[in-house]
């Protein structure tokens, strides 16, 4: 039996700016941390960079007509805040206004929504170096004031914000195992960071709130990420591991915008090095969210072990850290490995849903990102990846579940539009719709992208 999704359900893809753009020294934009990590030698798979990436900078209006031609309804992309403001916090760089602007027009000249995520992992390199970056509480405050200037230069064609993209990611690949910029290890700046993750966002939320909203009618949310834990064993033990390494990962970030402030297990388990909210922060920022964005790729059983216990995680199974949660992660040894050697697990996502759902009082959810790396290759100007088109049938399908299941969900973005720089993976990991060749940066639509298309046109599974 066909499974319909609601009429209204919104389908698109999804990108980030420094991913695809390229154009990094073009049109007055500054230097962001990752324009600077990736050309530290060692740093990045193959020595790749995202200078040039898809040189979307130059060809938006190709990428765009192709969206437009595989039906998408809407397009989640990134501003680079370099490009508005080349330090972070000075004077606004029109010309890069100026990129945005002709892109979101030429979106919407093809019937395609804009959603804008504000912050995808770019800070500003000058804000870097002389504020701390998101260690520096300054930072929450000049995140603000760039926010303003991007509602106040769009707000009147974009009606969906995200302020953040995987907060988790930026404070534990950035500031705890250093594999993402900026490439600080540590076990307590990571919690810093988290903090004042959160206050940028509400801050920036405010802003739009009470100077934007009432002319403007737009919605503004954060995107987090998480992957889902089940328990190894129906022991309690290990349900608790698999509830305490959700709360970590997701609940860490929207406990304060919902419940009001930090799950109890983190400020049991992390003590002084978690940050505490004032009261009047926590009146600032609980309620600031009009949706929940989500990104989720995959799902790990969870097992509870004894404090102090070494347990080897792959990094890409999104472990946090260790000491601090006491619990090992493992995969079922017949669950297929994408590309990223993450499991596909189509049932996890529905849990998930079904978990925020219940935690969080019934919210309206946007899955902002899910997809898959698999190999590709072209052969006589097509990739069939079947393989691809699985992932995502069975994914949708475990989203219709969720939703037959009570769950508020009312999008799905396809990561990604189109192969990428994939951090300090490079060029290696395609998870496009689009075949990119890096040589020529020809694009080549995939088997899955027409699959994709057709799922749009009849809005549900056949």
């Amino acid at each position: 039996m066909p499974k319909t999704f609601p009429p209204d359900f919104l389908w698109g893809s999804a990108t980030s700016s420094y991913q695809i753009e390229g154009g990094w020294l073009e049109d007055g934009k500054g230097l962001h941390i990752w324009d600077v990590f990736s050309h530290i030698p060692g740093r990045i798979a193959q020595g790749d960079h995202g200078d040039v990436a898809c040189d979307h900078f130059h060809r938006y209006k190709e990428d765009i007509a192709l969206m437009a031609k595989l039906g998408l309804k809407a397009y989640r992309f990134s501003i680079a805040w370099t490009r508005i403001q080349p330090d972070g916090k000075g004077e606004v760089n029109q010309k890069g206004i100026a990129f945005y602007n002709d892109l979101i027009n030429e979106l919407l000249a093809h019937g395609i929504e804009p959603w804008v995520t504000l912050h995808h992992w770019d800070m500003p390199a000058a804000l870097q170096m002389e504020d701390d970056g998101w260690l520096g509480r300054a930072s929450t405050d000049y995140f603000a004031a760039y926010s303003r200037i991007c509602f106040a230069a769009f707000g009147d064609r974009v009606k969906h914000w995200i302020t953040l993209n995987e907060s988790w990611v930026m404070a534990i690949l950035g500031y705890h195992n250093g594999i993402f910029a900026p490439g600080r290890k540590s076990d307590s700046e990571p919690y810093t960071v988290g903090h004042h993750l959160i206050l940028a966002h509400a801050k920036a939320v405010k802003i739009y709130r009470q100077e934007f909203k009432a002319t403007q009618g737009g919605v503004i949310g954060m995107t987090n990420n998480c992957d889902w834990r089940h328990p190894l064993t129906d022991r309690a033990a290990d349900h608790a591991a698999a509830q305490r390494s959700v709360e970590f990962l997701l609940a860490w970030f929207t406990d304060p915008i919902y419940l009001g402030d930090y799950p109890q297990v983190m400020k049991d388990r992390v003590g002084d090095r978690l940050p505490a909210f004032t009261d009047e922060e926590k009146v600032l920022i609980k309620g600031s969210s009009d949706f929940f964005g989500l990104n989720h790729y995959t799902t790990m059983y969870a097992a509870d072990v004894a404090p102090g216990t070494h347990v080897e995680h792959s990094v890409y199974a999104n472990p946090g850290i260790y000491k601090d949660q006491d619990v090992a992660l493992t995969a079922a040894p017949d669950w297929e490995l994408t590309e990223m050697q993450w499991p596909v697990v189509p049932w996890g996502l529905r849990d998930l849903l079904l978990w925020i759902n219940e935690r969080y009082d019934h919210p309206p959810i946007y899955i902002t990102e899910n997809g898959c790396a698999m190999p590709d290759t072209v052969v006589e100007g097509e990739v069939a990846d079947p393989r691809r088109i699985a992932f995502l049938d069975g994914y949708l399908g475990a989203v219709h579940e969720a939703i037959a299941g009570g769950a508020d969900v009312r999008g799905y973005f396809l990561w990604s539009l189109m192969d990428n720089f994939e951090w300090a993976s490079g060029y290696d990991k395609r998870f496009g719709m689009i075949h990119i060749d890096f040589d020529t940066l020809e694009r080549t639509p995939k088997h899955s992208a027409k699959w994709y298309s057709e799922v749009i046109g009849r809005n549900g599974l056949a």
